[in-house]
């Protein structure tokens, strides 16, 4: 009876492995890679980025949130780390955009990293002149980014047109 259990556990092990063998080497087994590798175009305009590649693949949002808060809320502008000329550099030669196709440059990685991008609900994918900015007035825009700052505003909602989207 010991013999049969051991001749049945051999037999079967020789069957999954040759299964597991002939599957390894057919075509229809996923391919390794997970998710196309993101479409990365060189910059239209410019020599190089403003930071090292590696550096702003890690860190663009920190630096354009930060950028942000200067520029909204401190109302200090600067053209270093700001959005429009990330947009102004990689727009793609082929759709005027960063954003307008999957493989241009935002939302080729983005996609990949299934990261959403919300930038664009409110500012220009493409190039533009000083009004691709924030549809809130100058006055009433930082308080769509910084709460504390609208809890102690005197302003009331009435004189805040579209600070609650």
């Amino acid at each position: 009876m010991a013999g049969k259990i051991k001749r049945l556990l051999a037999v079967g092990a020789v069957v999954l492995t040759t299964a597991a063998l002939a599957w390894a080497g057919s075509d229809a087994q996923p391919k390794s890679g997970g998710a196309p590798k993101p479409v990365i175009t060189k910059a239209a305009k410019g020599e190089q980025c403003v930071e090292p590649t590696d550096f702003i693949r890690r860190n663009h949002m920190k630096l354009l949130d930060h950028h942000r808060d200067q520029a909204v809320i401190q109302g200090v502008r600067t053209k270093k780390h700001s959005l429009k000329e990330c947009i102004n550099c990689h727009a793609s030669e082929n759709t005027g955009s960063v954003a307008a196709s999957k493989d241009d440059f935002c939302v080729s990685c983005h996609s990949y990293a299934a990261v959403k991008i919300d930038c664009f609900d409110c500012h220009s994918t493409k190039p533009q002149g000083s009004a691709a900015m924030h549809p809130l007035s100058a006055e009433t825009a930082q308080y769509k980014h910084d709460p504390a700052a609208l809890a102690n505003s005197k302003l009331g909602a009435e004189e805040m047109p579209g600070v609650a989207k």
